[in-house]
């Protein structure tokens, strides 16, 4: 009886080794995975349809597999990438800001689509008295969403610059999107508003607005805007070889062409943390950054 014990109890611990050392054979040498997300309106269906061909290339390009997670949000998207969640995401110029202040400047501007090096914000109108930026005095005007860099925060910036401040010389509301700005505009909720320029030219492709009848009556310089942000603990040789991929994305090839037409990107350019200053600046006149 003691010899069958003994026997039970040493398969036992045979059995247990064995499921030890698969557990940690498992989690020492499973199949790598990049991490990546997106900001966007737009669905996780969509995103993903979208995003395809380009992880599918980037796959090719960096040998490894490459999964897209769908988040919520900019704050949720910054989480992740901080909590080694995510490991690149895309990033408007005011979460990259926010990553880099929460980070201590622990995260990197990868690259930048070219037309992000000069982003503009438009802003809007239905009504034949608004003209300049000096006719907002006093008029109902819809901001984008607080956080928005081309819908808020750049476009206040201007604003500033020409002595309007949006507080005191206008009605300022907020809108959730750039439709929702366009919408407050058309139905008369607001006599004018403001959003990026990319934004305006999809509703306008998307014939989800009429130029005719709400009409473009300033267009602010550019600044830049997006960019693809990784954490600075990435390994440098992974990183080189996703900068690399980008850049060398041409829209000469079909296949790459596509990719860049799902991205509404001509190319993809080096960036660097020195070029979203202007969106940090203004960030902090909004009390939306604190600290240094």
């Amino acid at each position: 009886m003691r010899h069958e014990s003994r026997i039970r109890l040493r398969n036992l611990l045979i059995s247990l080794a064995v499921f030890v050392g698969l557990v940690f054979y498992a989690s020492t040498y499973s199949v790598p995975v990049l991490r990546v997300s997106v900001m966007s309106e737009e669905s996780p269906p969509v995103l993903r349809r979208k995003l395809k061909p380009l992880i599918d290339y980037l796959e090719k390009k960096i040998g490894m597999k490459i999964e897209f997670r769908p988040a919520h949000d900019g704050d949720t998207l910054v989480d992740a990438l901080l909590d080694q969640k995510m490991d690149m995401v895309w990033l408007d110029g005011f979460y990259f800001i926010r990553a880099k202040a929460r980070s201590n400047d622990q995260v990197i501007p990868l690259v930048q689509r070219a037309e992000d090096e000069q982003s503009q914000s438009v802003f809007v109108t239905t009504r034949a008295d608004i003209n300049a930026l000096d006719d907002l005095k006093g008029k109902r005007f819809a901001f984008g969403a607080e956080t928005s860099a081309s819908g808020h925060l750049m476009p206040r910036s201007f604003l500033l610059a020409a002595y309007i401040n949006p507080d005191t010389d206008m009605q300022p509301s907020y809108a959730a999107s750039p439709d929702a700005t366009v919408a407050a505009v058309a139905s008369g909720r607001a006599d004018a508003g403001v959003l990026g320029s990319a934004s305006w030219q999809q509703l306008i492709e998307q014939g989800r607005v009429d130029p005719k009848a709400v009409h473009v009556f300033y267009t602010t310089p550019g600044y830049h805007d997006y960019n693809w942000t990784v954490r600075a603990d990435m390994d440098f040789n992974l990183r080189q070889k996703l900068s690399d991929a980008f850049l060398a994305l041409d829209r000469n090839n079909p296949t790459d062409k596509e990719i860049l037409y799902l991205r509404r990107a001509s190319k993809f350019i080096p960036s660097q943390t020195e070029n979203y200053a202007a969106i940090e600046a203004a960030a902090r006149r909004a009390g939306l950054l604190k600290g240094k």
